[in-house]
Protein backbone atom coordinates (compact mmCIF):
# COMPACT_ATOMS: atom_id res chain seq x y z
CA UNK A 1 0.00 0.00 0.00
CA UNK A 2 1.32 3.43 -0.93
CA UNK A 3 1.98 6.13 1.61
CA UNK A 4 0.60 8.60 -0.93
CA UNK A 5 -3.12 8.99 -1.62
CA UNK A 6 -5.06 11.40 -3.79
CA UNK A 7 -6.41 14.29 -1.76
CA UNK A 8 -8.25 16.83 -3.88
CA UNK A 9 -8.50 17.77 -7.54
CA UNK A 10 -8.50 21.56 -8.00
CA UNK A 11 -9.72 23.44 -11.06
CA UNK A 12 -8.59 26.96 -11.92
CA UNK A 13 -11.41 29.38 -12.69
CA UNK A 14 -12.36 33.06 -12.49
CA UNK A 15 -15.19 32.54 -9.94
CA UNK A 16 -14.61 29.62 -7.52
CA UNK A 17 -18.01 29.83 -5.80
CA UNK A 18 -19.96 29.84 -9.08
CA UNK A 19 -18.08 26.81 -10.41
CA UNK A 20 -18.33 25.01 -7.06
CA UNK A 21 -22.09 25.58 -7.09
CA UNK A 22 -22.32 24.13 -10.62
CA UNK A 23 -20.53 20.91 -9.66
CA UNK A 24 -22.23 20.67 -6.24
CA UNK A 25 -25.65 20.92 -7.91
CA UNK A 26 -24.66 18.45 -10.63
CA UNK A 27 -23.35 15.85 -8.17
CA UNK A 28 -25.60 16.49 -5.18
CA UNK A 29 -22.54 17.43 -3.09
CA UNK A 30 -22.09 20.31 -0.66
CA UNK A 31 -19.65 23.15 -0.09
CA UNK A 32 -17.35 22.22 2.80
CA UNK A 33 -14.69 24.96 2.74
CA UNK A 34 -14.68 28.44 1.31
CA UNK A 35 -12.77 31.68 1.12
CA UNK A 36 -12.68 34.23 -1.68
CA UNK A 37 -10.01 32.35 -3.66
CA UNK A 38 -10.71 28.69 -2.82
CA UNK A 39 -13.90 26.62 -2.50
CA UNK A 40 -14.16 22.88 -1.84
CA UNK A 41 -17.12 20.58 -2.32
CA UNK A 42 -17.40 17.05 -0.97
CA UNK A 43 -19.58 14.06 -1.59
CA UNK A 44 -20.91 11.48 0.84
CA UNK A 45 -18.02 9.11 0.05
CA UNK A 46 -15.40 11.70 1.03
CA UNK A 47 -14.29 12.64 -2.48
CA UNK A 48 -13.46 16.32 -2.84
CA UNK A 49 -13.22 18.81 -5.69
CA UNK A 50 -11.74 22.26 -5.23
CA UNK A 51 -11.93 25.44 -7.27
CA UNK A 52 -9.27 28.13 -7.11
CA UNK A 53 -9.44 31.68 -8.38
CA UNK A 54 -7.24 32.89 -11.20
CA UNK A 55 -7.53 36.63 -10.64
CA UNK A 56 -6.21 37.83 -13.98
CA UNK A 57 -5.75 36.29 -17.37
CA UNK A 58 -7.80 33.12 -16.92
CA UNK A 59 -8.02 31.38 -20.26
CA UNK A 60 -10.30 28.35 -20.46
CA UNK A 61 -9.18 25.24 -22.31
CA UNK A 62 -10.23 25.11 -25.95
CA UNK A 63 -11.64 21.68 -26.62
CA UNK A 64 -10.93 19.89 -28.92
CA UNK A 65 -8.23 22.26 -30.15
CA UNK A 66 -4.70 22.28 -28.77
CA UNK A 67 -3.97 26.03 -28.71
CA UNK A 68 -5.21 25.97 -25.10
CA UNK A 69 -5.14 22.22 -24.29
CA UNK A 70 -7.51 20.77 -21.71
CA UNK A 71 -4.66 19.50 -19.50
CA UNK A 72 -7.22 17.70 -17.32
CA UNK A 73 -10.79 16.58 -17.63
CA UNK A 74 -13.29 14.87 -15.37
CA UNK A 75 -15.39 11.81 -16.22
CA UNK A 76 -18.73 11.25 -14.48
CA UNK A 77 -20.55 7.91 -14.74
CA UNK A 78 -24.25 7.83 -15.62
CA UNK A 79 -26.50 4.81 -16.19
CA UNK A 80 -26.99 4.46 -19.95
CA UNK A 81 -30.78 4.65 -19.61
CA UNK A 82 -30.49 7.99 -17.74
CA UNK A 83 -28.02 9.82 -20.02
CA UNK A 84 -30.60 12.14 -21.61
CA UNK A 85 -32.05 13.04 -18.21
CA UNK A 86 -28.56 13.74 -16.85
CA UNK A 87 -27.79 15.90 -19.88
CA UNK A 88 -30.94 17.98 -19.43
CA UNK A 89 -29.99 18.53 -15.78
CA UNK A 90 -26.43 19.69 -16.40
CA UNK A 91 -27.35 21.88 -19.37
CA UNK A 92 -29.97 23.59 -17.17
CA UNK A 93 -27.17 24.18 -14.63
CA UNK A 94 -24.98 25.86 -17.27
CA UNK A 95 -23.04 23.11 -19.05
CA UNK A 96 -22.64 23.21 -22.83
CA UNK A 97 -22.72 20.04 -24.97
CA UNK A 98 -19.76 20.04 -27.36
CA UNK A 99 -19.68 16.41 -28.56
CA UNK A 100 -22.64 14.06 -28.64
CA UNK A 101 -22.04 10.32 -28.65
CA UNK A 102 -22.15 8.93 -32.18
CA UNK A 103 -23.31 5.45 -31.22
CA UNK A 104 -19.74 4.12 -31.35
CA UNK A 105 -18.53 5.76 -28.15
CA UNK A 106 -20.05 5.67 -24.70
CA UNK A 107 -19.57 9.27 -23.60
CA UNK A 108 -20.65 12.84 -24.31
CA UNK A 109 -18.37 15.84 -23.86
CA UNK A 110 -19.47 19.10 -22.20
CA UNK A 111 -17.91 22.34 -21.06
CA UNK A 112 -18.60 23.58 -17.54
CA UNK A 113 -19.45 27.27 -17.04
CA UNK A 114 -15.73 28.16 -16.81
CA UNK A 115 -14.88 26.22 -20.00
CA UNK A 116 -13.37 23.02 -18.54
CA UNK A 117 -14.25 19.91 -20.56
CA UNK A 118 -15.88 16.99 -18.78
CA UNK A 119 -17.65 13.84 -19.88
CA UNK A 120 -20.78 11.98 -18.96
CA UNK A 121 -19.81 8.33 -19.46
CA UNK A 122 -22.52 5.76 -19.97
CA UNK A 123 -22.13 2.63 -17.91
Amino acid sequence: MSLITLGVVALDCPDPRALADFYADMLGWRVTEEDEDWVEIAGPDGRTLAFQRVAEGYRPPQWPGQDMPQQLHLDFDVPRAKIDEAERTIVALGAKLVQHDDGKQSWRVYLDPAGHPFCLCMR
